[in-house]
């Protein structure tokens, strides 16, 4: 059966907001397109003139590979473009200096350089950006599910392990929506969103700003603009990270994946009613995802699926790091 918009699945219940609503929500996304696009336009300014450094690669078989590369313009994924299209393919995200960094961000200086893969020795740092990422694309299919028909507030997104079992996006949607509970065709609604955004194959490119620009970004959102100020407040540098996929614009919490494509198997499995808070009632939708190269046997899927159903509390009542770790849904498993 062909999956129907949320929006659909609602009109019979709630009247739609009015029309200068409509308006604000899409001007607040057109504003923070134009904002991102215009300070990274003057970042990339900095670098008038072709500058090269070199770019020592690090890994299996690679160890000894020298790039010649070009200051504030490359990015590790140009460096990966001259070695395989194993390693295009398959880099989640790098090591440069021994430190985290996204494969779309731009090297500033000489450097040495590690790819990233789900199939490390060692993937941790791999599978927590993965499951961070999951979280953002459900930031981003839940803003835009009600077509400018209803407010959506999105909250800081919660950072839970791999081992909860599920990923989080906490937000508040319009106060007409408070009586909704979603049906499972209304889950599946999400689900094929968030599967149209990962066909597209659509970038995560970050870009590491001032918090003035970041408060300029959300101007429209007091919510996030606290969110902001606090980030600014946590980092070392005094800065604020965001990323772009596609036309939305987002807060983070730490790295995220390469792109969209590397998910494979994603599934929107809860949407849960939590409290009210400052910004009205809270709702906490789930999900689980499997990247392109650890997908799971479809007994293993169900199996997990019914896990990634249940609410993921932040107290530690119900955190997972209480279970065995082969129960973690980017550990493989035999089916």
């Amino acid at each position: 059966m062909a999956t129907t918009t949320i929006c659909q699945l609602i009109r019979r219940r709630f009247t739609s907001t009015a029309a200068s609503a409509h308006l604000a929500l899409a001007e607040a996304r057109s504003h923070r397109n134009s904002v991102f696009s215009r300070e990274q336009a003057r970042q990339r300014a900095l670098y008038p003139r072709v500058e090269k450094i070199e770019v020592s690669v690090q890994g299996p078989g690679l160890d000894g590979t020298l790039l010649i590369m070009n200051r504030g313009m490359s990015t590790p994924l140009s460096c990966a473009k001259h070695l395989t299209e194993y390693h295009v393919t398959n880099s989640a995200m790098a090591l440069v200096d021994g430190e985290l960094w996204p494969l779309h961000q731009p090297l500033t200086h000489s450097c040495t350089l590690s790819l990233l893969t789900f199939k490390d020795d060692n993937p941790a740092v791999v599978n927590e950006a993965y499951w961070r990422s999951g979280a953002a694309l459900l930031g981003q299919v839940l803003e835009t599910a009600f077509k400018d028909r209803y407010h959506v507030e999105l909250l800081a997104t919660p950072e839970v392990p791999v081992t909860s079992g599920a990923f989080c996006c906490d937000a508040v949607l319009d106060p007409q929506l408070d009586s909704w509970d979603p049906s499972e065709e209304s889950l599946r609604s999400l689900t094929a969103a968030a599967q149209k955004l990962i066909h597209q194959n659509l970038p995560w490119e970050p870009l590491e700003v001032a918090p003035s620009v970041a408060l300029e970004v959300f101007a429209h959102s007091r919510c996030k603009q606290q969110e902001v100020e606090q980030k600014a407040a946590d980092s070392p540098k005094g800065s604020v990270m965001l990323y772009r996929c596609g036309d939305h614009v987002l807060l983070a919490g730490g790295p995220l994946v390469a792109r969209t494509g590397l998910c494979c198997q994603y599934e929107v499995t809860a949407l849960h009613r939590l409290e009210p808070g400052p910004w009205g009632l809270e709702r906490r939708v789930q999900g689980l995802s499997l990247p392109l190269q650890l997908q799971a046997h479809h007994t293993v899927w169900r199996k997990l699926r019914r896990r990634a159903q249940n609410l993921v509390k932040l107290d530690g009542s119900e955190d997972a790091r209480e279970q065995d770790s082969a129960d973690s849904p980017l550990v493989p498993a035999s089916p």
